[in-house]
């Protein structure tokens, strides 16, 4: 390796890789090694500033890399193979694109000249990935490479984050090149606009002091936009008095235990934040989208409202939904803006808002998270309260796969504190939580990273349980084994006839068993009086923890906004009878999904 002043120096591209790795940061790799990877394997050997993971799957790497993202606020690093590496990646990556993690795959492929010629693990990686990264890159050229990884770095984490891929043919790894340092100047095509409009914002302070009957509904993008606009989020709320609601990805940004929270809103909200916004006079939209199952019947979505979208994404702007002030830039910036203008307008006039108030209580009163306690079995929604009530603190990560159990966790476990939820929403990936856990513990190695869990979900990654216990990682996968598709088994029961079509699992595997087998902890526990002295075990252990909860078998996850239908028109669990949901089936007799 040579190197002149300027900082470049000649090194082989996989020399070129590590030392791009390191340039940008990075502490921590996910990857599974393979032929077309094995020189950059081979630099990562004769080093120790990066640590790599070996995962046992390339899927469990992405999520891994995802969880570390989510909790973190950096970019995730993927390493995998050609062919079968490359394509086993690809649900990660739309995962990351459908819910903005910045996440970096590096991928190899077969030297330039093969390429085109169906070789051994060839496939069109940049093809294949185009639709599912928010950029890709094949490098073919060893001096292009050093570039290309600096600014895959820089589109991840900019702008909205997303999945970015870079493609390293063999023969580049192995070929000598020249090697750049990062470099602060981008390609003129790629110029995120971060800073709002103050015209924009003016107008949007200006509609909100108007405001009878005030919402701010919030999502990721708040999260994603850093620590300090969770921060601004929180002030505007308290100096506006405004009620706020969060999508499922936004939890956390202002506090579940603050007095005007209304809990998540959508599909399976809670009563007060969808009748709140279904009545809305005015919206204050914070880095969210308005996606399907936030909005319900999109004709009937807050029809009397006049609404304000943030969001550094000018595409998400007027895509679902129509907004009399859209406010393109970084949330950060904007609310700063915001919270200073509000300030200066000294605008808040809390009895104009005392009515609105009044109606929400009535609505709070309701308890739409409400659920029958049984002395015999566990309900799952009891197995979630006594889980948050016994581990939440500032230094708890909750990682979720999907389903029925993604939910109750969603409705019941608190979040104070950003970054402290990952869970798979847009895309809802079964298989997320365990390998997410798995980034998320690697990435805070004294934390308490609780895998709330499906059986269902859980066995379709299983596999990194083997991961957690090499490298020491003692996530606690806390499974409501309920032996169903949860969610699965509930739409059929409600839209098709209860004709439950392979949605029970005949072979559910011994989960104490299975944790022992990979050298791990296992934990049943089946009764209600139990379950506290079983959730402190699990927190007690020091190493990856499978429990077994078997909880009730048929309970349904409610309150429910039936596909199709609106904000107003939720199903909640005492309303939940057969008329009810045939009532909201359509006229066909069908409900879209």
């Amino acid at each position: 390796m040579t190197s002149d002043n300027s900082g470049k120096r000649e090194m082989t591209g996989a020399e070129m890789v590590v030392q791009a790795l390191k340039d940008n940061g990075v502490k921590h790799l996910f990857g599974y090694p393979g032929g077309a990877v094995l020189p950059i394997y081979d630099e990562l050997f004769q080093q120790d500033e990066i640590q790599h993971i070996l995962v046992r799957h390339e899927q469990g790497a992405g999520h891994a890399a995802e969880g570390y993202a989510r909790s973190t606020g950096r970019a995730g690093v993927m390493l995998v193979t050609s062919g079968p590496g490359a394509t086993n990646a690809v649900t990660p990556l739309q995962d990351a694109l459908l819910d903005s993690i910045p996440l970096v795959c590096i991928s190899g492929q077969v030297p330039t000249g093969l390429i085109g010629s169906d070789a051994f693990q060839e496939a069109d990686t940049v093809g294949i990935t185009r639709p599912c990264t928010k950029h890709n890159w094949l490098v073919r050229d060893v001096n292009d490479l050093a570039a290309i990884l600096h600014e895959a770095f820089q589109v991840a984490t900019t702008g909205r984050p997303g999945p970015v891929l870079v493609d390293v043919p063999k023969d580049v790894q192995f070929a000598t090149g020249t090697y750049t340092p990062p470099q602060t100047v981008t390609r003129t095509s790629y110029r995120p606009k971060v800073q709002g409009d103050l015209e924009a914002v003016k107008q949007a302070v200006a509609l909100m002091a108007t405001a009878k009957k005030p919402v701010i509904y919030s999502g990721g993008g708040v999260i994603n936009s850093g620590p300090e606009a969770s921060q601004l989020l929180r002030q505007l709320v308290e100096l506006t008095g405004f009620p706020i609601t969060s999508t499922l990805m936004g939890l956390g940004a202002y506090p579940a235990s603050g007095d005007n929270w209304l809990g998540m809103l959508g599909m399976h909200g809670s009563y007060e934040a969808n009748m709140v916004m279904h009545d809305c006079d005015v919206m204050l939209c914070i880095g969210a989208r308005f996606d399907d199952r936030i909005t319900g019947r999109l004709d009937a979505f807050a029809p009397n409202s006049r609404k304000i979208h943030i969001d550094i994404d000018p595409s998400s702007i007027n895509k679902n939904v129509h907004v009399e002030v859209p406010i393109i830039g970084d949330v950060g910036r904007v609310l700063e803006d915001m919270v200073r203008l509000w300030r200066a307008s000294g605008q808040t006039d809390r009895k104009a808002l005392a009515p609105w108030w009044e109606q929400i209580q009535r609505w709070r009163a309701r308890d739409s998270f409400a659920y029958r306690e049984n002395r015999d079995v566990i309900m799952p929604q009891h197995a979630v309260r006594r889980l948050y009530d016994l581990t939440k603190g500032p230094n708890t990560y909750i990682t979720t796969e999907v389903g029925q159990h993604q939910m109750w966790a969603a409705q019941h476990y608190g979040f104070d504190e950003p970054n402290r939820w990952m869970t798979s929403g847009g895309l809802g990936t079964m298989g997320y939580g365990l390998p997410a856990a798995l980034g998320v513990q690697i990435a805070h190695p004294d934390a308490l990273v609780i895998d709330i869990a499906g059986d269902a979900s859980v066995q379709m990654t299983m596999q990194e349980m083997s991961t957690a216990v090499q490298y020491e990682a003692p996530i606690k996968i806390f499974i409501l084994n309920n032996q169903y598709m949860g969610m699965v088994r509930q739409w059929q029961q409600l839209l098709h006839g209860n004709r439950l079509s392979h949605s029970y699992t005949e072979a559910m595997p011994d989960f104490v068993k299975l944790a022992e087998a990979y050298g791990g902890h296992g934990i049943r526990c089946d009764k209600p009086d139990e379950l506290d002295d079983a959730i402190n075990e699990m927190v007690s252990v020091k190493k990856p923890v499978l429990f077994d909860c078997r909880v009730a078998n048929l309970t349904n996850c409610f309150p429910m906004i039936p596909s199709g239908k609106a904000h107003n028109e939720m199903l909640l669990p005492d309303e939940a009878t057969d008329e009810a949901v045939a009532n909201a089936i359509d006229a066909k007799g069908k409900m879209l999904v």
